[in-house]
């Protein structure tokens, strides 16, 4: 079980920031600086492909509803890349079964995740885009910050993941409401952009200028 730490630290920076993760898992094992790293993550196309989705990242996670649509969209990818990392990491040590591990890590990331989008939600109820950034840079520097803490010290860093786990999801039971005040101004702004794409129909439900029903 010793590798089980070092899994729960990775799953939760996967649920952050997953290309960050792999990058610099990667070039830790690269460099030479752990064994813990697989060959498989030292690849220079894996290398490259996540420095790559790292720097699309660290723009459109800065930018005010940009954040939120990525989020939707990597609903699935950081769990998926937290659990694939896990599976790597006890294939390397061989000390915790495979599929564990990528349980683990996947649902780790998927709490991360949440606590991650639900937070940018609330965030961007705020009409300054100067929170959004320092909420950004916090978060990398965080990811990066313990990634490299737990490949010295694995148990340390995971109570400060699990800490950090517990507080992010408290935080999203204080922030619901403005959660979902988020979530309808971004769900309000895809229906705008919609009706104004050309050849666009207003939606079904909605009543006719005249004031008369349609049967």
């Amino acid at each position: 079980m010793s590798v089980l730490p070092l899994v729960f630290t990775s799953g939760w920076a996967s649920g952050i920031n997953a290309y960050a993760v792999v990058l610099l898992f990667g070039l830790f094992g690269a460099t030479g600086l752990t064994d813990e790293v697989p060959a498989s993550l030292q690849r220079t196309d894996v290398l490259v492909a996540a420095g790559v989705l790292f720097l699309c990242e660290a723009v459109a996670d800065k930018i005010p509803y940009v954040d939120s649509v990525w989020d939707s969209v990597h609903t699935v990818v950081r769990p998926v890349a937290g659990a694939v990392v896990g599976a790597l990491l006890a294939g390397q040590s061989g000390s915790l079964p495979e599929l564990a591990a990528g349980a683990v890590g996947g649902s780790t990331a998927l709490l991360s995740h949440f606590v991650k989008a639900g937070t940018r939600l609330a965030v961007n109820t705020s009409p300054e885009p100067f929170s959004n950034i320092a909420l950004s840079l916090a978060e990398d520097l965080g990811v990066a910050a313990i990634v490299t803490f737990a490949l010295f010290h694995p148990v340390a860093a995971a109570v400060v993941a699990g800490v950090l786990l517990l507080a992010g999801l408290a935080i999203l039971v204080f922030l619901a409401q403005r959660i979902r005040r988020g979530w309808r101004r971004w769900a309000q702004r895809r229906e705008e952009r919609r009706l104004a794409a050309p050849g666009a129909r207003p939606p079904a439900h909605a009543p006719p200028d005249d004031g008369s029903d349609h049967f």
